[in-house]
């Protein structure tokens, strides 16, 4: 089973300033930052990108009409979680109010947003967190990399302490890429709905079929029917809104012209792609956003297709980290499109894969500017 991390993660001090060495670009290979749980538990809000997204200024497909739906029906979810009442008699925190609330304590909990890469999913879900009325360390948003990550950071009971009073928990990409997540992770949820925390998520695979084509899924069925039912699925349609009408990503750059955009753009980075893949297997992915403090560029020369699952996995992480952060990728090599091979793009990660390659691109067309700056 490929994991994202394939040894101890690397202790060291986050660069301060965006440079790390004097009169040149940073260099990411040099980085192995320490984060510490209460940075994990602090940053569970809607990364920058997400910042100011709203239901309002979402732009259904006119040609979708399940992405008007899913506005309508996340504004609606949004009004109904209680403002943290207290059920009475039982002392745990209400859920819905009164006239709302669910008939059975066995019926869907939240909503989950299944569809392809670039329908707006993380758009709704983030504006869903910015429509419930809590305040911010009342709720509670993250991919489900972190939220296993926090897991691991401070123990299962301890992230049970720590989210079971938030009012919302909000799942970006939520996957089961392994038996050991799907066991965490039914459990986790479990706990959090007893306690009345609503949940909302994105995935490009409908609950009952996630693991498919990575474990034995069937082994865990038990586990995989728990988390369905936590949710009321929402499907939605559409095409890649990054690409929709836009032209085609730039063709990948030569090595002197990266090199040469790096040390000529300030808070630049500047790697070996490589090096990099091979750095990244040393640091916890985790970290990866740490390691992206201060980059306003990510310039990496020689790409080349990726030569393992291990290593696309974590790649996938990074994509997702730097397209949070908005930070452009200027690069040499082989075209995003090229990184992943035929058979990965066929096996059970295929839709990871291609989302990384959609916002890769997206990020390469956005370092255009950089390029001609």
């Amino acid at each position: 089973m490929p994991s994202t991390n394939t040894s101890p993660a690397s202790s060291g001090p986050i660069a301060g300033a965006p440079s790390d060495a004097a009169g040149g670009p940073a260099a990411l290979t040099a980085r192995t930052p320490q984060v510490p749980a209460d940075r994990l538990v602090a940053e569970m809000v809607p990364p920058p990108r997400f910042d100011s997204v709203r239901f309002d200024n979402y732009i259904p497909d006119p040609a979708q009409p399940s992405q008007t739906d899913a506005v309508k029906v996340l504004s609606e979810f949004a009004t109904r979680i209680d403002g943290g009442a207290t059920a009475s008699g039982g002392g745990r925190r209400r859920w819905f109010r009164r006239a709302e609330q669910p008939a059975g304590p066995s019926g869907p909990r939240g909503v989950y947003l299944d569809g392809g890469y670039g329908v707006g999913k993380t758009h709704l879900l983030a504006s869903l967190w910015h429509a419930t009325p809590a305040a911010p360390e009342q709720k509670a948003f993250g991919t489900f990399v972190e939220l296993t990550n926090l897991v691991g950071a401070l123990g299962f009971q301890q992230t049970v302490q720590t989210l079971r009073g938030h009012r919302l928990l909000c799942i970006d990409e939520f996957e089961l890429d392994d038996p050991g997540d799907t066991v965490l992770v039914s459990s986790l949820l479990g706990k959090l709905v007893e306690a009345g925390v609503a949940l909302a998520a994105t995935s490009n695979t409908l609950p009952g079929k996630l693991g498919e084509g990575r474990f034995a899924a069937a082994d865990f069925l038990r586990e995989i029917q728990g988390l369905s039912a936590h949710f009321r699925t929402l499907r939605i349609d559409g095409e890649d809104y990054r690409h929709r009408g836009l032209p085609q990503a730039p063709a990948p750059f030569s090595d002197d012209q990266v090199t040469k955009a790096a040390y000529g753009t300030p808070g630049a980075s500047l790697d070996d792609f490589p090096s990099l893949l091979e750095h990244l297997s040393r640091v916890h992915p985790s970290r990866y956003g740490a390691m992206c403090d201060g980059i306003e560029a990510v310039c990496l020369t020689g790409v080349r297709p990726v030569p393992d699952q291990s290593t696309a996995l974590r790649l996938v992480v990074l994509a997702d980290r730097l397209y949070d952060r908005e930070v452009p990728v200027l690069a040499s090599g082989v075209p995003f499109g090229d990184l992943f091979s035929e058979e990965m793009l066929r096996g059970g990660y295929r839709k990871k894969y291609f989302r990384a390659i959609s916002r890769l691109t997206a990020l390469a067309r956005d370092a255009q500017r950089v390029i001609e700056s």
